[in-house]
């Protein structure tokens, strides 16, 4: 039987759970490959971790089909990734000498021949192709799970893992050599339907998993004074000190795109016209919201910002009727939110900006095509991407595919942004640290989160960490306000995603900019941060969807929102705002953001532990419950002086960015 080699060292960790999953899963052949294993190539790298014996729950079900990718690999991976390196790095003689996006494809793309007989296997064995993007790098497909089973020569099952029940092989997935050859990559599992958006909305903390209140506490609801629209708007004290204090600001009622700007120090660059104009934002998210348009200009009409037109927003969207994998992508209404969050965000920092949404028809598949569809016609320089995996659990050649999309962005000049995450090391969900993928590939650049305060005149009054944990104030008998448990709480609520790599070696760039004992030789994130913190949020206008089956909306309404997600758009707004002020293409920023760092360590804006710690204090709108949130608590990623992996090298600002824009290293 012909084997693939593994192409890339793993964290040992990692190599301790797929070998335990390879063991699990290879105990038999089963499909048509079984009889004729001789004549077929094994994808090993195809399986996910997740897929073991001891998480096997039978059969798949019959009644649904299961979507699958197949990836073909570079014609010259070693050239792709040089080439990217050299239009990423300032001290290269190629430094942004970028490729179009045909010279790419004529260079470094599979051939249309092999792509042709992929295509053809598959139609021939009865399978539905969703799509062949321009660079022919990947084949989406649709089959039930018996078609499949039968074809890559393994069986389907479900299996229970992060608290849903996934599609996956039994065993290693293979083909007949005289396609197989020209396959890098299977995909007929479902890890990546746990791909989510990095954002959340501020919500109820009272209706479950709250601390249990002390005995000499009253459980009676305590309503503290209203949201504040800047810090220290509104004050509530609360004895008995904490870190020194008793008194603490309310949590926000949701910045305004103003706020923002002012704070973001861009609004005597948006006076002077320097907005983003002549740029291009592109936001990918999975399918695509029926008011997005409305929703923006009520927006805009509230806050006194310029609305939405047809030449400073376009969108790529399916139809709803091409809507695939709703249930396991969280439905619609589980990514409209996130969409209306992007680009009232994009347009709020940089007003002057086109927009360009680009929906895919679901949370897996559906976003690679999304991805091609700016890349292959290099629709824009920067992409905002605002979801992520849960950890790096996702197999190895999967992971490889997509890191090929993100060598092609790379070599054509263009930035990709991937919020980092919102659930800090992931502990809870894994049962290891682990950053999310596709975060934690060192060809994009990873944004992290902080909890932001601006004052009443607009300025930073304090920026540190986002990771929240919370603590409910309660009454005592004799009326006065206490905390159910010993501070800072013990409930973590979310927090910005990072870490090391299990799966990726440390870039060049990071060397001699991130702490050895943290990466110990592997790629850590996030690599810079903006606000993300829900209790210190952003105010976003929506008419949320009330039936996923119609796409019917409800009424006009504003929700506080905050997450990774919050972030991403944020830094990729400031990146267009700095592409027009200084007539440059910025492309993948990392190279030039860590050697800026080395040189000029002050152009960031650090972001620290805050002494004393900061908090503020929260009420529930549907139970009347009070809490505290502490903030920089986020799991066992820590904030520190320089780089840390909840912040990265910090945030930036529209002067770093500029040395960015020349190219100072």
């Amino acid at each position: 039987m012909t084997t693939r080699t593994t192409r890339r060292v793993l964290h040992k960790r990692a190599v301790g759970i797929i070998a335990t999953a390879a063991a699990a899963v290879a105990l038999s052949m089963a499909g048509t490959g079984a009889a004729n294993a001789a004549d077929r190539v094994t994808f090993a790298d195809s399986v996910p971790s997740w897929a073991t014996a001891a998480n096997d729950a039978g059969a798949a079900p019959t009644d649904q089909t299961v979507q699958g990718e197949i990836y073909l690999p570079l014609r010259d991976q070693r050239g792709a990734e040089a080439l990217a390196k050299a239009v990423s790095n300032p001290v290269n003689l190629g430094f942004r000498k970028a490729l179009s996006p045909s010279q790419w494809i004529n260079r470094f793309s599979p051939t249309q021949a092999d792509t042709d007989a992929v295509v053809s296997f598959l139609k021939t064995a009865g399978l539905s192709i969703t799509a062949v993007p321009a660079s022919r790098q990947y084949v989406v497909f649709r089959g039930t799970p018996d078609q499949l089973g039968s074809i890559f020569g393994t069986s389907l099952h479900s299996f229970d893992y992060a608290g849903k029940k996934l599609v996956a092989p039994t065993s290693a997935p293979s083909l007949p050599a005289a396609v197989g050859t020209k396959v890098s990559g299977i995909s007929i599992e479902q890890s990546r339907t746990l791909t989510k958006p990095d954002s959340i909305k501020q919500g109820d903390l009272g209706a479950s998993g709250t601390p249990q209140l002390s005995r000499k506490a009253a459980a009676a609801p305590v309503v503290v004074t209203p949201c504040s629209h800047y810090t220290g708007e509104h004050v509530v004290t609360v004895p008995p000190s904490y870190n020194g204090q008793t008194q603490y600001s309310t949590y926000n009622c949701g910045y305004t795109p103003a706020q923002l700007r002012s704070a973001y120090g861009l609004d005597s660059l948006s006076k002077r016209g320097v907005n983003g104009s002549g740029q291009t934002v592109a936001i990918i998210d999975a399918y695509a919201s029926p008011s997005i348009v409305k929703d923006v200009n009520s927006y805009s009409q509230q806050y006194g910002e310029p609305g939405l037109t047809n030449s400073n927003y376009q969108q790529l969207v399916p139809k709803p009727s091409e809507f695939t994998d709703q249930e396991l992508c969280q439905q619609p209404s589980g990514w409209q939110g996130e969409q209306t969050l992007d680009v009232e965000s994009v347009h709020g920092i940089a007003p002057g900006a086109r927009i360009l949404y680009v929906g895919g028809t679901d949370c897996s598949g559906g976003l690679d095509v999304a991805m091609s569809k700016i890349l292959d016609n290099k629709l824009a320089t920067i992409v905002s991407n605002s979801y992520g995996n849960v950890g790096e659990a996702v197999p190895a050649d999967v992971i490889q595919g997509e890191v090929n999309l993100q060598l092609q962005a790379a070599g054509e000049g263009i930035g990709l942004y991937f919020s980092s995450g919102d659930n800090g090391d992931e502990v809870a969900n894994l049962g290891y640290a682990s950053p999310d993928f596709p975060a934690s590939s060192p060809w994009v650049t990873s944004v992290g989160g902080t909890s932001l305060g601006i004052d009443k005149n607009g300025k930073i009054a304090y920026e540190t960490g986002w990771g929240d944990t919370v603590d409910q104030i309660v009454k005592n008998a004799d009326g006065s306000l206490a905390y159910a448990q010993p501070l800072p709480g013990t409930r973590f609520v979310g927090g910005a995603g990072g870490g090391v790599s299990a799966v990726f070696a440390q870039p060049d760039y990071q060397k001699n900019a991130v702490p050895a004992a943290l990466a110990n030789g592997h790629r850590v994130s996030p690599d810079v941060a903006a606000l993300a913190d829900p209790y210190t949020g952003f105010s976003i206008g929506i008419r949320p969807i009330i039936d996923d089956t119609t796409l019917e909306t409800g009424d006009y309404v504003n929700e506080t929102y905050g997450g990774t997600s919050l972030a991403s758009p944020i830094v990729a707004a400031q990146i267009a705002i700095v592409q027009q002020a200084t007539h440059t293409s910025i492309g993948f920023a990392n190279p030039t953001l860590y050697g800026i760092k080395r040189i000029l360590p002050n152009a960031f804006r650090d972001v620290v532990p805050q002494n004393p710690t900061q908090a503020v204090a929260y009420t529930s709108a549907t139970s009347g419950n009070s809490y505290l949130v502490s903030f920089d608590q986020d799991t066992t990623l820590k904030t520190a002086k320089g780089y840390d992996d909840v912040t990265g090298l910090g945030g930036v600002t529209f002067n770093l960015l500029s040395l960015v824009a020349a190219g100072r290293h």
